[in-house]
């Protein structure tokens, strides 16, 4: 029984019923999530746009031929064609397709094995499962501690990437992905955007060139970024619908709407969870200690699993639907009564994709990241070197785009000789990462790389580059 329908919970009922397990997965809200309806998708037709044309722009012969601004109307008509403005239908009967039953309604953990679950209408029943329950849940919205936010209807996530309309001016309180990706697609449709970082830094938590480019970026289309900023109140004219927000430097922003994107947290509230999992804490929203096949290892057992962002790895889709995999084979092997290590490849993939993730920031500049930065390898006590280059400086780059600008960094294990982690800034940094990907997680020596020669002229012959860069 999976509790939770979105990427995750898609996935690994797909997987366990082709496995020949029974499926039910209890769902109170859209089937496919929010990365479907109000996260990744829209974000992404949000931001295309804008991207497209800085292309066009950025390439002499072309750039004569883009005659304006996107269309906002167009531009919201086409994320909403994606989303289908959250109807489930499509993902509904693709569920049911692949064999898993969906039970429509808030599931809440009343037991070993048990799930209640109440309908929409107040109705209920018990479900019994035969071998596990699992949790993909996802995450919801963090709103920090601000004197009046509740009730001045801010935007969190959600609303940012389903609007109806674009705002006349958009303040945008935080410094991580979510912020810096709506504040790029709405300043593109024409918002005129300031954003407040509390720390020194957006993106705080990546290589410092990461943050610095997509500061660059967003200055550069026009929005404003204030760091060192924290609001002390909100408050929303009834009047006027206007939107002030206090800062503790001084200062009283007014705008249209507020954003807030501080960050996420499990959603875990109302599962139950405090009578099955020992030392759970539902006040401190606790993150669901698992192995690499998604067990809670807390629980006796062995009949409770959680995937997504509720296992408390990396909030990324791809991931959860990594785990999803790895869990579904591990169940599958548990109810054959085999031994399960939860990949049905190499046992150590499971463990290498903690840190072989990627992230994927599709602001004006594109930044990516995989694996350790350089700060968390040194933190981990690897023997640390690095290897930097300007992307600019690669044939491809000056020909995919004029003034094309970009950075590349390589975190490696001196004494392993292996990459550790990577950071590509710039047009088609998204794309490049999986290069990097691939090299973590298959340990592959810096000696062997250098013989995957990249074609020329593209852009992807940085790889060379930070070769040499690194001495090779």
């Amino acid at each position: 029984m999976v509790i939770g329908a979105g990427p995750g919970g898609e996935v690994l009922a797909d997987r366990a019923v082709r496995g020949g397990l029974s499926v039910a997965v209890v769902e109170d809200g859209a089937v496919g999530g929010a990365c479907s309806y109000t996260a990744c998708v829209p974000s992404k037709a949000l931001l295309r746009p804008g991207a497209a044309l800085a292309s066009a722009r950025a390439v002499d012969g072309a750039r004569q031929s883009v005659t304006g601004p996107p269309d906002p109307a167009a531009v919201l008509a086409r994320r909403d064609r994606f989303t289908g403005r959250g109807d489930d239908a499509g993902q509904a009967a693709w569920l049911a397709a692949a064999g898993a039953a969906l039970v429509r309604g808030r599931g809440r953990i009343d037991g070993e094995r048990r799930v209640h679950v109440t309908a929409a209408d107040g109705t209920t029943r018990v479900l019994r499962a035969r071998q596990a329950v699992v949790l993909a849940t996802g995450s919801e919205p963090v709103l920090p501690d601000i004197d009046g936010l509740d009730g001045t209807g801010a935007w969190t996530s959600e609303r940012a990437t389903t609007a109806d309309a674009v705002p006349g001016r958009l303040v945008v309180i935080g410094g991580g992905v979510v912020a810096s990706e709506a504040a790029t697609a709405w300043r593109s449709l024409g918002a005129e955007v300031t954003v407040l970082v509390r720390g020194r830094s957006l993106l705080s938590d990546w290589e410092p060139c990461a943050g610095e480019e997509v500061a660059r970026g967003l200055t550069g289309l026009g929005a404003a970024v204030r760091y060192g900023v924290t609001a002390l109140s909100v408050a929303r004219d009834a009047d006027t619908g206007e939107v002030s927000i206090q800062t503790d430097d001084g200062d009283v922003l007014r705008c249209d709407e507020l954003l807030v994107a501080v960050g996420r947290r499990p959603r875990t509230a109302g599962l139950g969870l405090e009578d099955v999992v020992p030392g759970y804490s539902a006040s401190a929203a606790a993150r669901l200690p698992v192995d690499d096949t998604g067990r809670v290892t807390s629980v006796p057992g062995g009949w409770l699993y959680a995937i997504g962002d509720v296992s408390g790895r990396a909030q990324l889709t791809h991931l959860a639907k990594y785990q999803a995999r790895a869990c579904a084979a591990a169940l599958v092997e548990r109810a054959a009564g085999r031994p399960a290590d939860g990949s049905p490849r190499q046992p150590w993939s499971a463990g290498a994709a903690r840190t072989a993730a990627a992230r994927a920031v599709f602001t004006l500049p594109e930044v990516a990241s995989v694996g350790l930065t350089e700060r968390a390898a040194r933190g981990a006590g690897f023997t640390v070197r690095t290897a930097e280059y300007r992307t600019d400086d690669v044939a491809g780059a000056a020909l995919h785009a004029d003034g094309y600008r970009g950075h590349a960094k390589l975190v490696v294990d001196a004494d392993r000789r292996v990459v550790l982690g990577c950071t590509l800034t710039g047009p088609m940094a998204t794309e490049l990462i999986h290069t990097a990907t691939v090299a973590i997680v298959g340990e592959v020596p810096l000696d062997r790389l250098w013989h995957a020669v990249p074609a020329f002229p593209t852009v992807g012959e940085v790889w060379l580059r930070l070769l040499e860069a690194y001495g090779l």
